[in-house]
Protein backbone atom coordinates (compact mmCIF):
# COMPACT_ATOMS: atom_id res chain seq x y z
CA UNK A 1 0.00 0.00 0.00
CA UNK A 2 2.97 2.50 1.15
CA UNK A 3 4.55 1.51 -2.13
CA UNK A 4 1.19 2.51 -4.43
CA UNK A 5 1.50 5.81 -2.54
CA UNK A 6 4.75 6.73 -3.16
CA UNK A 7 4.07 5.86 -7.33
CA UNK A 8 1.00 7.59 -7.01
CA UNK A 9 2.95 10.50 -5.43
CA UNK A 10 5.37 10.43 -7.69
CA UNK A 11 3.19 10.45 -10.96
CA UNK A 12 1.26 13.38 -9.36
CA UNK A 13 4.35 15.57 -8.75
CA UNK A 14 5.34 14.65 -12.24
CA UNK A 15 1.73 15.81 -13.75
CA UNK A 16 1.46 18.89 -11.60
CA UNK A 17 4.31 20.83 -12.34
CA UNK A 18 4.78 19.73 -16.25
CA UNK A 19 4.47 21.67 -18.82
CA UNK A 20 1.26 20.00 -20.32
CA UNK A 21 1.22 22.24 -23.31
CA UNK A 22 4.19 21.24 -24.34
CA UNK A 23 3.59 16.95 -23.21
CA UNK A 24 0.74 17.61 -25.70
CA UNK A 25 2.56 18.84 -28.30
CA UNK A 26 5.14 15.59 -27.91
CA UNK A 27 2.66 13.37 -27.57
CA UNK A 28 0.78 14.78 -30.80
CA UNK A 29 3.93 14.80 -33.13
CA UNK A 30 4.27 11.11 -32.00
CA UNK A 31 0.46 10.00 -32.86
CA UNK A 32 0.91 11.60 -36.25
CA UNK A 33 4.08 9.68 -36.74
CA UNK A 34 2.35 6.39 -35.97
CA UNK A 35 0.03 7.51 -37.92
CA UNK A 36 1.79 8.01 -41.19
CA UNK A 37 4.07 4.92 -40.03
CA UNK A 38 0.49 2.76 -40.45
CA UNK A 39 0.00 4.18 -44.21
CA UNK A 40 3.81 4.35 -45.25
CA UNK A 41 5.23 1.21 -44.07
CA UNK A 42 2.35 -1.19 -43.73
CA UNK A 43 0.70 -0.82 -46.62
CA UNK A 44 4.19 -0.95 -48.31
CA UNK A 45 4.76 -4.19 -46.70
CA UNK A 46 1.65 -5.77 -48.02
CA UNK A 47 1.86 -4.84 -51.23
CA UNK A 48 5.51 -6.25 -51.92
CA UNK A 49 4.27 -9.53 -49.52
CA UNK A 50 0.46 -9.60 -50.82
CA UNK A 51 -0.46 -9.75 -47.06
CA UNK A 52 -1.54 -7.51 -44.64
CA UNK A 53 1.92 -7.55 -42.65
CA UNK A 54 2.09 -4.46 -39.62
CA UNK A 55 5.03 -5.11 -38.92
CA UNK A 56 6.83 -2.16 -39.43
CA UNK A 57 3.78 -0.11 -37.89
CA UNK A 58 4.20 -2.84 -34.67
CA UNK A 59 7.32 -1.86 -34.21
CA UNK A 60 7.25 1.61 -34.96
CA UNK A 61 4.68 1.73 -32.11
CA UNK A 62 7.03 -0.53 -29.84
CA UNK A 63 9.33 2.51 -29.59
CA UNK A 64 6.77 5.40 -29.65
CA UNK A 65 6.21 3.64 -26.42
CA UNK A 66 9.46 2.90 -24.82
CA UNK A 67 10.03 6.90 -25.79
CA UNK A 68 7.26 7.75 -23.61
CA UNK A 69 8.60 5.93 -21.05
CA UNK A 70 12.37 7.18 -21.23
CA UNK A 71 10.38 11.01 -21.02
CA UNK A 72 8.68 10.53 -18.26
CA UNK A 73 11.94 9.09 -16.57
CA UNK A 74 13.86 11.67 -17.35
CA UNK A 75 11.01 14.33 -16.88
CA UNK A 76 9.88 13.11 -13.69
CA UNK A 77 13.72 13.25 -12.32
CA UNK A 78 15.20 16.47 -10.23
CA UNK A 79 17.60 18.44 -12.19
CA UNK A 80 20.26 17.97 -10.55
CA UNK A 81 20.12 14.09 -11.05
CA UNK A 82 18.84 14.91 -14.28
CA UNK A 83 22.69 16.57 -15.33
CA UNK A 84 24.98 14.03 -12.91
CA UNK A 85 23.42 10.93 -15.05
CA UNK A 86 23.60 13.37 -18.41
CA UNK A 87 27.50 13.11 -18.25
CA UNK A 88 27.54 9.22 -17.20
CA UNK A 89 25.61 8.10 -20.56
CA UNK A 90 27.41 10.70 -22.76
CA UNK A 91 30.71 8.82 -21.87
CA UNK A 92 28.68 5.26 -21.86
CA UNK A 93 27.61 6.39 -25.35
CA UNK A 94 30.77 7.65 -26.90
CA UNK A 95 32.03 4.15 -25.91
CA UNK A 96 29.47 2.60 -28.15
CA UNK A 97 30.18 5.37 -31.18
CA UNK A 98 33.82 4.47 -30.78
CA UNK A 99 32.70 0.53 -31.42
CA UNK A 100 31.16 0.97 -34.67
CA UNK A 101 34.17 0.67 -36.55
CA UNK A 102 34.93 -2.09 -35.15
CA UNK A 103 32.12 -4.27 -34.75
CA UNK A 104 29.52 -2.30 -36.63
CA UNK A 105 26.70 -3.44 -39.33
CA UNK A 106 27.65 -1.98 -42.88
CA UNK A 107 23.86 -0.73 -44.70
CA UNK A 108 24.43 0.65 -48.01
CA UNK A 109 28.38 1.36 -47.51
CA UNK A 110 28.28 3.04 -44.23
CA UNK A 111 29.04 1.91 -40.94
CA UNK A 112 26.74 3.28 -38.15
CA UNK A 113 25.08 1.04 -36.53
CA UNK A 114 25.91 -1.77 -34.06
CA UNK A 115 23.62 -4.70 -32.37
CA UNK A 116 22.40 -4.43 -29.30
CA UNK A 117 20.34 -7.30 -27.87
CA UNK A 118 17.39 -4.74 -26.63
CA UNK A 119 17.77 -2.56 -29.50
CA UNK A 120 18.90 -3.96 -32.74
CA UNK A 121 20.67 -1.98 -35.46
CA UNK A 122 20.73 0.81 -33.38
CA UNK A 123 22.37 4.08 -34.14
CA UNK A 124 24.90 5.15 -31.47
CA UNK A 125 24.94 8.75 -32.62
CA UNK A 126 21.09 9.11 -32.10
CA UNK A 127 22.07 8.67 -28.61
CA UNK A 128 25.18 10.88 -28.57
CA UNK A 129 23.67 13.95 -29.39
CA UNK A 130 21.13 15.11 -26.66
CA UNK A 131 24.16 14.12 -23.93
CA UNK A 132 26.43 16.34 -25.99
CA UNK A 133 24.57 19.01 -25.77
CA UNK A 134 24.33 18.93 -22.01
CA UNK A 135 27.90 18.03 -21.61
CA UNK A 136 28.91 21.40 -24.07
CA UNK A 137 25.89 22.99 -22.19
CA UNK A 138 27.99 22.64 -18.70
CA UNK A 139 31.44 23.08 -20.08
CA UNK A 140 30.30 26.89 -21.11
CA UNK A 141 28.76 27.89 -18.23
CA UNK A 142 31.22 26.61 -15.63
CA UNK A 143 32.06 29.26 -13.55
CA UNK A 144 35.64 26.98 -12.47
CA UNK A 145 37.57 28.43 -15.41
CA UNK A 146 37.38 31.96 -15.68
CA UNK A 147 38.65 32.05 -19.22
CA UNK A 148 36.08 32.00 -21.65
CA UNK A 149 38.44 30.35 -24.81
CA UNK A 150 39.23 27.52 -22.57
CA UNK A 151 35.65 26.79 -22.52
CA UNK A 152 35.69 26.74 -26.18
CA UNK A 153 38.50 25.00 -26.67
CA UNK A 154 37.45 22.38 -24.45
CA UNK A 155 33.88 22.06 -26.16
CA UNK A 156 35.26 22.57 -29.31
CA UNK A 157 37.78 19.27 -28.96
CA UNK A 158 34.82 16.81 -27.52
CA UNK A 159 32.49 17.52 -30.96
CA UNK A 160 36.05 17.16 -33.03
CA UNK A 161 36.56 13.80 -31.21
CA UNK A 162 32.34 12.94 -31.94
CA UNK A 163 32.98 14.26 -35.55
CA UNK A 164 36.01 12.75 -36.08
CA UNK A 165 34.24 9.26 -34.89
CA UNK A 166 31.49 9.65 -37.64
CA UNK A 167 33.29 10.85 -40.34
CA UNK A 168 35.24 7.36 -39.93
CA UNK A 169 31.47 5.88 -40.71
CA UNK A 170 31.30 7.93 -42.58
CA UNK A 171 28.29 10.62 -42.07
CA UNK A 172 28.82 13.53 -43.10
CA UNK A 173 25.21 14.92 -42.61
CA UNK A 174 25.44 14.32 -38.72
CA UNK A 175 28.88 15.60 -38.55
CA UNK A 176 27.78 18.58 -39.92
CA UNK A 177 24.35 18.81 -37.52
CA UNK A 178 27.20 17.78 -34.45
CA UNK A 179 28.79 20.92 -35.36
CA UNK A 180 25.93 23.37 -36.03
CA UNK A 181 24.99 22.47 -32.26
CA UNK A 182 28.18 23.57 -30.84
CA UNK A 183 28.41 26.52 -33.08
CA UNK A 184 24.43 27.67 -31.88
CA UNK A 185 25.52 27.03 -28.24
CA UNK A 186 29.19 29.20 -28.34
CA UNK A 187 27.19 31.94 -30.82
CA UNK A 188 24.41 32.31 -27.72
CA UNK A 189 27.22 32.06 -24.66
CA UNK A 190 28.35 35.30 -25.65
CA UNK A 191 31.14 34.44 -28.14
CA UNK A 192 33.25 36.91 -30.36
CA UNK A 193 31.34 37.26 -33.84
CA UNK A 194 34.81 36.76 -35.64
CA UNK A 195 36.30 33.83 -33.71
CA UNK A 196 32.94 32.35 -34.71
CA UNK A 197 33.47 33.16 -38.15
CA UNK A 198 37.05 32.17 -38.19
CA UNK A 199 36.10 28.44 -36.43
CA UNK A 200 33.48 28.07 -39.07
CA UNK A 201 35.88 28.78 -42.29
CA UNK A 202 38.25 26.53 -40.83
CA UNK A 203 35.70 23.68 -40.80
CA UNK A 204 34.47 24.50 -44.21
CA UNK A 205 38.10 24.56 -45.53
CA UNK A 206 38.59 21.06 -43.42
CA UNK A 207 35.20 19.54 -45.13
CA UNK A 208 36.31 20.54 -48.43
CA UNK A 209 39.69 18.82 -48.56
CA UNK A 210 38.10 15.70 -46.95
CA UNK A 211 35.48 15.33 -49.69
CA UNK A 212 38.27 16.21 -52.41
CA UNK A 213 41.14 14.70 -51.69
CA UNK A 214 40.27 11.81 -49.07
CA UNK A 215 39.36 8.27 -50.95
CA UNK A 216 36.36 7.26 -48.36
CA UNK A 217 34.94 10.64 -48.90
CA UNK A 218 34.57 10.79 -52.42
CA UNK A 219 30.93 9.88 -52.16
CA UNK A 220 30.05 12.81 -50.65
CA UNK A 221 31.38 14.49 -53.81
CA UNK A 222 29.83 12.71 -56.16
CA UNK A 223 26.64 13.27 -54.03
CA UNK A 224 26.60 17.37 -54.09
CA UNK A 225 27.96 17.46 -57.98
CA UNK A 226 24.75 14.74 -58.81
CA UNK A 227 22.88 17.46 -57.19
CA UNK A 228 23.68 20.38 -59.56
CA UNK A 229 23.46 18.09 -62.43
CA UNK A 230 19.65 16.43 -62.57
CA UNK A 231 20.66 14.46 -65.06
CA UNK A 232 23.09 11.71 -63.33
CA UNK A 233 23.37 9.79 -59.83
CA UNK A 234 21.08 7.53 -58.01
CA UNK A 235 20.27 9.77 -55.26
CA UNK A 236 19.80 12.94 -57.10
CA UNK A 237 17.19 10.65 -59.18
CA UNK A 238 15.29 10.02 -55.65
CA UNK A 239 15.57 13.43 -54.80
CA UNK A 240 13.43 13.83 -58.12
CA UNK A 241 10.91 11.54 -57.21
CA UNK A 242 10.31 12.67 -53.97
CA UNK A 243 9.60 16.53 -55.36
CA UNK A 244 7.60 15.13 -58.06
CA UNK A 245 5.47 13.04 -55.55
CA UNK A 246 4.72 16.64 -53.97
CA UNK A 247 3.77 18.09 -56.66
CA UNK A 248 1.41 15.38 -58.07
CA UNK A 249 -0.17 15.58 -54.15
CA UNK A 250 -1.37 18.85 -55.27
CA UNK A 251 -3.25 20.57 -52.38
CA UNK A 252 -4.93 17.79 -50.62
CA UNK A 253 -3.19 14.69 -51.71
CA UNK A 254 -4.16 11.40 -53.45
CA UNK A 255 -5.73 9.70 -50.37
CA UNK A 256 -4.91 7.23 -48.41
CA UNK A 257 -2.21 4.40 -49.99
CA UNK A 258 -2.73 6.10 -53.44
CA UNK A 259 0.84 7.46 -53.34
CA UNK A 260 3.70 5.78 -55.35
CA UNK A 261 6.82 7.26 -54.54
CA UNK A 262 6.76 4.56 -51.34
CA UNK A 263 6.88 1.88 -53.55
CA UNK A 264 10.25 2.99 -55.73
CA UNK A 265 12.18 4.95 -53.23
CA UNK A 266 13.92 3.13 -50.75
CA UNK A 267 13.77 3.85 -47.03
CA UNK A 268 10.86 6.53 -48.24
CA UNK A 269 9.43 5.90 -44.47
CA UNK A 270 12.40 7.21 -42.72
CA UNK A 271 14.49 9.73 -45.40
CA UNK A 272 11.97 10.85 -47.47
CA UNK A 273 8.69 10.73 -45.01
CA UNK A 274 7.83 14.55 -45.80
CA UNK A 275 7.21 13.33 -49.45
CA UNK A 276 5.07 10.44 -48.86
CA UNK A 277 2.72 12.28 -46.61
CA UNK A 278 2.64 15.14 -48.88
CA UNK A 279 2.22 13.16 -51.89
CA UNK A 280 -0.83 11.33 -49.92
CA UNK A 281 -2.72 13.97 -47.57
CA UNK A 282 -1.32 17.16 -49.55
CA UNK A 283 0.94 20.18 -48.85
CA UNK A 284 -2.09 20.95 -45.99
CA UNK A 285 -0.80 18.51 -44.39
CA UNK A 286 3.07 19.03 -44.61
CA UNK A 287 2.07 23.00 -43.33
CA UNK A 288 0.44 21.14 -40.16
CA UNK A 289 3.26 19.34 -39.55
CA UNK A 290 5.24 22.53 -39.55
CA UNK A 291 2.65 24.12 -37.70
CA UNK A 292 2.85 22.50 -34.93
CA UNK A 293 6.78 22.21 -35.21
CA UNK A 294 7.22 25.94 -34.87
CA UNK A 295 4.69 25.83 -31.92
CA UNK A 296 6.93 23.44 -30.08
CA UNK A 297 9.66 25.70 -30.89
CA UNK A 298 7.94 28.90 -29.66
CA UNK A 299 7.13 27.28 -26.43
CA UNK A 300 10.45 25.99 -25.55
CA UNK A 301 12.10 29.57 -26.33
CA UNK A 302 9.52 30.95 -24.62
CA UNK A 303 10.56 29.25 -21.35
CA UNK A 304 14.12 30.16 -22.49
CA UNK A 305 12.98 33.87 -21.78
CA UNK A 306 11.79 33.16 -18.36
CA UNK A 307 14.54 31.20 -17.31
CA UNK A 308 17.91 33.20 -15.30
CA UNK A 309 20.24 29.73 -14.94
CA UNK A 310 22.74 30.14 -17.55
CA UNK A 311 23.49 26.40 -18.16
CA UNK A 312 19.52 25.41 -18.62
CA UNK A 313 19.21 28.43 -21.32
CA UNK A 314 22.51 26.68 -22.80
CA UNK A 315 21.02 23.13 -22.68
CA UNK A 316 17.28 24.43 -23.73
CA UNK A 317 18.33 26.23 -26.98
CA UNK A 318 20.40 23.21 -27.85
CA UNK A 319 17.83 20.73 -27.51
CA UNK A 320 15.61 22.80 -29.32
CA UNK A 321 17.72 24.19 -32.12
CA UNK A 322 18.83 20.29 -32.86
CA UNK A 323 15.24 19.43 -33.48
CA UNK A 324 14.66 22.43 -35.73
CA UNK A 325 17.88 22.01 -38.08
CA UNK A 326 17.79 18.24 -38.24
CA UNK A 327 13.92 19.21 -39.21
CA UNK A 328 15.40 21.78 -41.68
CA UNK A 329 17.60 19.57 -43.50
CA UNK A 330 15.01 16.24 -44.11
CA UNK A 331 12.38 18.74 -45.61
CA UNK A 332 15.33 20.66 -47.31
CA UNK A 333 16.46 17.11 -48.77
CA UNK A 334 13.34 16.30 -49.87
CA UNK A 335 12.40 19.50 -51.66
CA UNK A 336 15.90 19.57 -53.20
CA UNK A 337 17.33 22.24 -51.52
CA UNK A 338 20.41 20.23 -49.69
CA UNK A 339 22.10 17.07 -51.27
CA UNK A 340 20.68 13.87 -50.08
CA UNK A 341 22.19 13.16 -46.24
CA UNK A 342 19.67 10.35 -45.12
CA UNK A 343 18.44 13.10 -41.90
CA UNK A 344 15.32 11.71 -40.25
CA UNK A 345 12.17 13.95 -39.67
CA UNK A 346 12.39 13.86 -35.84
CA UNK A 347 8.95 12.59 -34.36
CA UNK A 348 7.60 11.67 -37.79
CA UNK A 349 10.27 8.69 -39.33
CA UNK A 350 9.97 5.52 -38.74
CA UNK A 351 12.87 4.20 -36.88
CA UNK A 352 14.09 3.35 -33.59
CA UNK A 353 17.47 5.11 -32.82
CA UNK A 354 15.19 8.29 -33.97
CA UNK A 355 12.59 7.41 -31.93
CA UNK A 356 14.60 7.26 -28.81
CA UNK A 357 17.21 10.18 -29.60
CA UNK A 358 14.08 12.17 -30.01
CA UNK A 359 12.08 10.97 -27.26
CA UNK A 360 15.60 11.59 -24.68
CA UNK A 361 15.45 15.57 -26.46
CA UNK A 362 11.70 15.90 -25.58
CA UNK A 363 12.07 14.16 -21.96
CA UNK A 364 15.23 16.83 -20.92
CA UNK A 365 13.12 19.71 -22.71
CA UNK A 366 10.39 18.95 -20.43
CA UNK A 367 12.33 18.21 -17.36
CA UNK A 368 14.23 21.91 -17.02
CA UNK A 369 10.33 23.65 -18.18
CA UNK A 370 8.35 21.84 -15.98
CA UNK A 371 7.59 24.67 -12.75
CA UNK A 372 10.11 24.42 -10.57
CA UNK A 373 9.89 23.69 -6.67
CA UNK A 374 10.57 25.91 -4.01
Amino acid sequence: MEKNRSIFKVYYEWWKNIDKFILFLVISLFLIGLFFSLVSTSLLVSDKLDTNDYTFFFKHLSFVFLGIIIIFILSSMREEKLIKISTKIFIISLIFLSLVPIIGVEVNSAQRWIDLYLLPRFQPIELVKPFLIISISLILSNEKFSNIYIKYLLSFLITLFVALLLAAQPDIGQTLLVFFSWSVLIFISGINIIFLIISCLILFVALYYSITFIPKFIYIKSRILSFFNTETGTHNAQSEKAIDSISSGGYFGKGIGEGTLKNSVPEAHTDYIISVISEEFGVIAIILILLMFLIFIYAVFKKVNLEKEERIKLILVGCISLILVQAMIHIGVNIRLFPTTGMTLPFISYGGSSIISISILSGIILNLTKRKIN
